[in-house]
């Protein structure tokens, strides 16, 4: 029973979606079908500008991006800000490229509405850790070549305080795909090396997977820092260590217009 006087809350529920790599064709069902009816959409800056297109034009875009140096809004006031647009009533889709779960902070921010008491529903979504590689030939398991698969943050590189130790991650996985590391590979490839990771072992860097701006660099670990800076590689890009990458030079099947 309520109290005279007191309110009944009506809270709004909170979609953390995934955008997918990219191309607006990898979109889920349902993450489609929540866009078309969105309301509210608080979104991310890898979120295709194709896929922005299919939120109606009456509805409040919100734009909370951030990039390696530059956060356009701290994850702390993105999450503040989804919890008072679903206590103000609204029905939010948090936006997120790739996967919610995957480096999207999607977990973090799943926590906050638990403890504020907001219903939230996760749709998965295409991550680019899995899609970037199969648009450049690149299968991440193979019978001949990998059995195993680690998914890495590149951010954590450079940071002594909260480090990945890379030569344990090389010697216990056949492939290692790391994200968010275009920024950080000279001092991914030192610690592999230093590791005792072989220096022949393939490497595959692909810039913008699954877009119409697709571009593939295939090379080694000795060399793949030297052929990125002079291809000027940018994010993002997904990065992939390991014998597979060498079979983008033989099944690439999808070619850049």
């Amino acid at each position: 029973m309520k109290k005279n006087g007191e309110k009944n809350m009506i809270t709004g529920k909170v979609f953390l979606v995934g955008a997918g790599p990219g191309d607006p064709q990898l979109l889920t069902v349902k993450a489609f079908e929540l866009l078309k009816n969105a309301k509210v959409v608080v979104y991310d800056r890898l979120v295709s500008s194709d896929i922005l297109k299919l939120i109606p034009e009456g509805a409040k875009k919100i734009y909370v991006g951030k990039r390696t140096g530059k956060h356009a809004v701290p994850q702390e006031k993105i999450t503040e800000l989804i919890v008072k647009l679903a206590l103000e009533g609204e029905d939010v889709v948090r936006l997120k490229g790739g996967d919610p779960f995957i480096f999207g902070r999607g977990g973090e921010e799943a926590e906050a509405l638990v403890e504020k008491g907001i219903k939230f529903e996760v749709v998965p979504g295409v991550t680019s850790a899995i899609a970037a590689p199969t648009y450049a030939g690149i299968p991440l398991t193979h019978r001949n070549y990998a059995a195993s698969v680690a998914i890495v943050t590149g951010h954590r590189a450079e940071n002594t305080e909260n480090h990945i130790d890379w030569a344990k991650i090389a010697s216990a996985v056949d492939t290692v795909v790391v994200l968010m590391g275009v920024e950080s590979l000279e001092a991914i490839v030192a610690k592999l090396i230093e590791g005792g990771l072989d220096q022949k072992v393939p490497v595959a860097i692909i810039e913008q997977g699954t877009t119409k701006h697709q571009r593939v660099t295939i090379s080694k670990l000795e060399s793949i820092v030297k052929e990125a800076q002079a291809k000027k590689i940018q994010p993002p890009a997904v990065i992939v260590i390991g014998e597979v990458a060498k079979l983008g030079r033989k099944l690439l099947w999808f070619l850049e217009t």
